[in-house]
């Protein structure tokens, strides 16, 4: 079941207009959730990002787009199918509706669906001696901005670096923005470990606002014995890392064991998803 503006339909009767802005334009923003037995995990950091994004692209956002509201909305699909005492990854998805050209119509209204599916783990795991294998993507660069920033509906660097990275036999790709610094991997934000030294590319060299990431550098901010930087990563930073690992919401955390010839250990990594997990128990 999918429920479009509060609207419960099955996958089969739901369908976009032709004429839908986010289909023509890609006019329109997503938040990907992970719920746990009906507990959505950092619901609040979501919504506020989401909030935020709409602004940024000058949507005007409905005064029924509570916190309270959508939250509810996102239960009442997990439950129409039968989600809602399990593992979930859930996707809120927001257009700005149909009408006009690049410049909206009058008319045109914000749209919302939601959409979900299982999720296997209900917290995060890291597996041992799981290989996984990186290289950067250079056919194309990151402008840095506040659009790069946006979780937005535009994502043709990540579907054909996804395409290149299957094409190499490769886990992931790491993203370089035009000034030649990483920026995050394709689906998710990267952390570099050096000793006590831990670094993530900071917002304004056009890394996406990760919500995960968020979550990482408050635990990590805690620790006295780590200098924690938001600072750019230059591509020959990665042979000299102890560590380098990527963070989403709907994985946790996912150590890299391999960039070229280069191993990785994941020591670091397993402590950091054992605080996340600690920290969500209390929550």
């Amino acid at each position: 079941m999918v429920n479009f503006n509060g609207t419960l339909l099955s996958e089969s009767d739901s369908s976009l207009s032709t004429e839908n802005r986010g289909y023509k334009y890609g006019d329109a923003l997503f938040e990907t959730l992970k719920v746990v037995n009906g507990k959505i995990f950092f619901w609040e950091d979501h919504y506020f990002r989401l909030m935020a994004s709409m602004r940024i692209l000058r949507m005007e956002i409905p005064m029924n787009f509570t916190m309270e509201f959508l939250e509810t909305e996102i239960l009442k699909t997990l439950e129409a199918n039968d989600l809602l005492k399990s593992s979930a990854r859930v996707r809120l998805n927001i257009d700005r509706g149909e009408g006009g050209k690049y410049l909206p119509s009058n008319d045109a209204k914000v749209n919302f669906n939601i959409t979900a599916e299982s999720h296997n783990n209900p917290f995060y795991t890291i597996v041992d001696q799981l290989n996984y294998r990186v290289d950067l993507y250079k056919d194309y660069f990151m402008a840095p901005g506040l659009l790069s920033g946006l979780k937005s509906n535009n994502k043709a660097i990540q579907v054909i670096g996804s395409i290149y990275a299957k094409e190499n036999d490769l886990d992931n790709c790491l993203v370089l923005n035009t000034n030649k610094s990483i920026i995050e991997a394709l689906n998710g934000n990267l952390f570099l470990v050096k000793g006590d030294k831990i670094k993530t590319p900071p917002l304004e060299d056009g890394c996406l606002k990760g919500v995960m990431r968020k979550q990482i550098l408050e635990l990590l901010a805690k620790d006295v014995n780590l200098l924690v930087e938001e600072e750019s990563i230059s591509p020959f930073e990665l042979q000299k890392a102890d560590e380098l690992f990527i963070t989403n919401v709907i994985k946790g955390i996912v150590p890299i064991t391999n960039y070229r010839k280069k191993t990785y250990k994941s020591d670091f990594a397993k402590m950091v998803v054992s605080k996340l997990n600690a920290k969500l128990r209390l929550t």
